[in-house]
């Protein structure tokens, strides 16, 4: 019988891995279960206070337009959170599922990669929520109040805010996903360094894909810490290097 301890890094089978890879969705989908019902327990603070308190702060009112609009808020509210309440373990059962596949002196470093992808995640939420939609709802609250009476559909402003939030989570995971490609050679620093100038188009594209909106303050709020998350991340890329063991002869 092999020893506890040669139980991740034995040589699997192909359906081995879909075994483990099983395992592993049921975890995170058991986690955002989890996470999920105790947002639910929460979700009157999490849409009327949370939620809605950006919009509510520059004067504008949500409406609900259909009947069953706000059961809809509320169940999308509960789902998000849950997700982002979970995103650690998602986190750690994805590192588990990789870890067999890399070197012994490369899966000491679980932890912090598990905590350092969670921060990079929750700076992205934490900068959308308190710049990018103040700002955003701020700009939009200015044209044509004059005329028009400003009024927003609760279900199309949750998903801005939420596609918003979600959106820049990931973004920011950009310092994390440079290191694990400099750990297996695909970056360089000098690579980046390079094709700064491309990377900076690239970043306005995703940019403007990834905010939810036409206008160009938000995605020019979001395409600045993009670019220096790019810059840091060519600082990421060198301390990989170095991290490296040295090639055998």
């Amino acid at each position: 019988m092999a020893a506890p301890q040669d139980i991740d890094t034995r040589e699997m089978g192909f359906l081995d891995h879909l075994e483990e890879l099983r395992s592993r969705i049921l975890k995170g989908v058991m986690a955002v279960l989890i996470a999920s019902i105790a947002a639910a327990f929460f979700s009157d603070f999490l849409v009327k206070e949370v939620l809605l308190g950006p919009l509510l702060k520059v004067g504008l009112k949500p409406q609900v337009l259909k009947p069953y609009g706000i059961m809809l808020t509320y169940m999308q509210v509960v789902i998000v959170v849950g997700i982002i309440g979970a995103m650690p373990v998602i986190l750690y059962q994805l590192w588990k599922f990789i870890a067999p596949g890399l070197m012994p002196n490369e899966r000491k470093y679980a932890s912090g990669i598990v905590f350092f992808t969670t921060l990079c995640f929750l700076s992205g939420i934490a900068f959308a929520y308190f710049v990018l939609v103040p700002t955003a709802l701020t700009f939009f609250s200015t044209f044509g109040t004059d005329v028009f009476e400003l009024n927003i559909a609760i279900d199309e402003y949750i998903s801005f805010l939420l596609s918003l939030i979600l959106g820049a989570g990931l973004v920011f995971e950009l310092p994390m996903v440079t290191y694990f490609l400099s750990r297996i050679g695909i970056v360089t620093p000098t690579m980046m360094r390079k094709y700064r100038r491309h990377a900076i188009v690239g970043i306005l594209i995703i940019s403007a894909i990834v905010t939810p909106t036409p206008d160009i303050l938000t995605q020019s709020l979001l395409a600045a810490p993009m670019v220096l998350l790019y810059e840091f991340s060519i600082f990421i890329a060198s301390f990989a290097q170095r991290q490296k063991p040295p090639a055998k002869a």
